[in-house]
């Protein structure tokens, strides 16, 4: 009898079990499938938390509509019902120590038109000029390995993406523009560029791949993402689910491999499934050649501060779902959004539930990281005074520090992740990679993931 361990309780992890749970099923194969969770719950960066009427996301709010339209888990999981949508609104950027709206037919905050860029209180009328190039400066050497960062500044100018694009970005990539690539980031920016000889006239050709659905970009659950975990762990009956299972060790035993708890005991395996951060994983071995490779990744870190208060969200600029914080001194988060307004289930009485963002890029980030709760719930409330003019007292709040968690894509990124492959193909085969640290961030991504690796492992079965 074979047995496939999957390492981590993630998203990433539950899609690979669940996919491979289907096959076991489908084909009464006594395969020996086992889910191993070092915390006391599934999820890993998906945890709903409820309090005082508030729905709360402590790590993923939502999950983008455009990349699940070919995916099949919604219904295979008998979620249709459960679905609730994100209600749509303007988006402001905090700068000069005032809110700005960033125009609203902009993508990331990239122009869709000529029309939008003039539009634009963001940017002078100097950096507007400047962008402009973009309509008649052909590409002729950045490929998708390049820098989103240089790519975008080159052709768009760089106030442009300094004072819009680059804040909307790195409020959805972890790191600096500069070091992100093309690839890992936005990979038809550069289509566009090359096929209508425009940035601009490529998001304007296919303006309707972002806008369809109306405001509906962003899905999640009636009682929250945790809806999503619990469906999938309720399917995997045949499956051992072990949580509060930490494995601190892999070694290879002849054809097949020992995976060593930390109570001492041992899995045996045939087939592993490494769905755990970069930097869980590399402690898991003792050779050095799959070190140099591991040491390469890169995280970041982020501290969420939810405060709920017993006043109407409808105190909130009208029609706002949140800000982007960029060039300002007045306050220290990166990103606030007003939860209860852009997510009407998170807040059944429409009572004002925020949620504020500290990214370990921030200077202050070191001191805000050995801060208790209450001293960063003072933090969050002084920011949310400074921005939002609300002094109410707060009814309730959670904080959530994901420490070294966040993965950075750099340039390097897909070099390292060729190399770790083949040295895993060669010294470990039947030890497989999965999850953010490597195949993209997004839970549509990690979902697609686990599903193509339980199709490699089911092949090999076969």
């Amino acid at each position: 009898m074979k047995t496939v361990l999957v390492i981590g309780g993630g998203i990433t992890g539950l899609s690979a079990i669940y996919e491979l749970h289907k096959w076991k099923k489908a084909n009464q194969s006594d395969v020996r499938l086992i889910l191993a969770e070092a915390s006391s719950e599934l999820g890993g960066k998906i945890r709903t938390v409820k309090d005082h009427s508030f729905i709360m996301e402590a790590g993923a709010d939502s999950i983008v509509s455009r990349k699940v339209n070919t995916m099949s888990f919604i219904k295979e999981l008998g979620l249709e019902n459960e679905v609730v949508y994100n209600a749509s609104g303007r988006s402001f950027l905090y700068t000069e120590n005032e809110l700005k709206q960033i125009p609203a037919d902009a993508v990331f905050g990239i122009p869709t038109s000529v029309e939008s860029l003039a539009k634009t209180t963001l940017v002078s009328a100097e950096g507007k000029v400047e962008a402009l190039k973009d309509l008649y400066t052909k590409n002729d050497t950045f490929t998708k390995n390049d820098s989103i960062g240089d790519f975008l500044e080159y052709f768009l100018g760089k106030e442009l993406v300094q004072k819009q694009i680059g804040p909307v970005l790195s409020g959805v990539y972890s790191g600096k523009l500069t070091d992100l690539t093309i690839a890992s980031t936005l990979p038809y920016v550069l289509d566009y560029k090359n096929e209508y000889g425009s940035i601009i006239k490529g998001f304007e050709a296919n303006k309707e791949k972002f806008q369809s659905g109306g405001g509906k970009k962003f899905f999640s659950f009636k009682s929250g993402l945790g809806k999503l975990i619990d469906a999938y762990e309720e399917k995997l009956e045949d499956a051992e689910i072990l949580k509060n299972t930490k494995i601190n060790k892999i070694e290879k035993s002849g054809e097949r491999y020992q995976a060593l708890l930390h109570n001492q005991e041992v899995i045996e395996a045939d087939y592993v499934v490494l769905s755990i951060p970069s930097n869980e994983a590399q402690k898991l071995f003792n050779d050095s050649e799959l070190e140099s490779s591991f040491s390469q990744f890169r995280n970041s870190s982020l501290i969420s501060v939810y405060v709920g208060f017993d006043v109407p969200d409808s105190i909130l600029p009208e029609d706002g779902t949140g800000f982007i914080t960029s060039d300002s001194n007045d306050v220290l988060c990166n990103a606030c959004t007003w939860t209860s307004r852009k997510w009407e289930h998170t807040s059944k009485t429409k009572s004002l539930l925020v949620r504020l963002f500290y990214k370990s890029s921030i200077p202050e980030f070191p001191s805000l990281s050995e801060m208790d709760k209450d001293q960063l719930l003072e933090t969050a409330l002084s920011d949310i005074h400074k921005s939002l003019g609300i002094t109410a007292k707060p009814v309730t709040c959670e904080i959530t520090k994901w420490t070294d968690s966040m993965p950075n894509y750099l340039i390097s990124h897909p070099h390292t992740i060729e190399n770790l492959e083949k040295k895993l193909s060669a010294s470990y085969p039947g030890i497989m990679l999965a999850g953010c640290s490597y195949y993209g961030v997004g839970i549509p991504d990690c979902i697609e993931n686990g599903s193509n690796i339980a199709e490699t492992i089911i092949r090999k079965l076969q």
